[in-house]
């Protein structure tokens, strides 16, 4: 079986991740589940299960229907994405890394045997106990720090700055229900232009400035998730490249795989 890393997440955090990888030449597999639940669909790797592939800057992410598929899609340059959140593929396809990018803010049990390193992104994560490495997500200082006791900084429940707005740049649903959206990323909207509804509950633009996330319309969703993501800067560049946090996250990552020099032997054999 060729060496591979295994990223369970697709969102956007994750596929910084994945493209830092794939681009020093790693394979690397995202994983993900039937509806990701990803808001910056323009640079998620999660998105490939909605539309089949998408381009992310200089990479085509795929989805595949099966890991017999993986060596394809690596053999042409792109990036495989398989539904499988349980990770059954682990038992036939062993990957050398797991990269879990989920982000659930609170512990959770993960095996350390399922691989040979086991990394965990953000709060939740503790050195020995459900990862052999961890890396710091909260913006700041440590920002990319990887821990090898411990764990990263506590969730600060409060999105990053941006010129004015934090808290309310984020948008989360009002009450759970099917989310119906009228706009598209990358569009200019005004403060109080209408963005979506949840059943028929409306969300409409705290601010002016630019839609960078949005949740795929027709989910249904739990009361408080998260549904959007507007910037307050007029530039629309944003939506479509990797921001500067998910590539210290991703640079963070490969800084944990290169310090184990079996890994390295394992990742770059042909």
């Amino acid at each position: 079986m060729t060496a591979y890393v295994l990223i369970r997440g697709g969102g956007d955090l994750a596929s910084g991740v994945a493209l830092r990888l794939h681009r020093v030449g790693m394979r690397v597999l995202v994983v993900e589940t039937a509806q990701p639940l990803a808001v910056r669909r323009s640079v998620a790797f999660a998105q490939a299960v909605y539309a089949g592939k998408i381009a992310i800057e200089d990479v085509c992410g795929q989805l595949i229907p099966s890991p017999d598929e993986m060596q394809a899609s690596w053999a042409v340059g792109r990036v495989p994405v398989l539904v499988d959140p349980d990770l059954d593929l682990i038992g036939a396809y062993p990957p050398v890394v797991i990269v879990d990018t989920r982000m659930r803010k609170t512990q959770e049990s993960i095996a350390l045997d399922l691989a040979d390193l086991v990394i965990g992104l953000g709060p939740g994560f503790l050195v020995d106990e459900n990862c052999h490495a961890a890396v710091e997500t909260n913006r700041g200082h440590h920002l990319g720090r990887v821990y090898w006791e411990g764990g990263p900084e506590a969730d600060t429940g409060t999105p990053g700055k941006v010129g004015e707005f934090a808290r309310e740049r984020v948008l989360h649903a009002p009450v759970g229900g099917r989310v119906e959206t009228f706009v598209e990323i990358g569009d200019l909207v005004s403060q109080g232009d209408l963005v979506m509804k949840v059943t028929e509950h409306e969300i409409r633009a705290p601010f002016p400035g630019v839609v960078r996330g949005l949740i795929h319309p027709g989910l249904y969703v739990e009361q408080g998730t998260k549904v959007g993501d507007i910037d307050p800067r007029p530039e629309t560049f944003r939506c479509w490249s990797v921001s500067e946090k998910s590539l210290a996250i991703g640079g963070g990552v490969l800084e944990a795989i290169l310090t184990q020099p079996v890994l390295r032997r394992k990742l770059w054999e042909d």
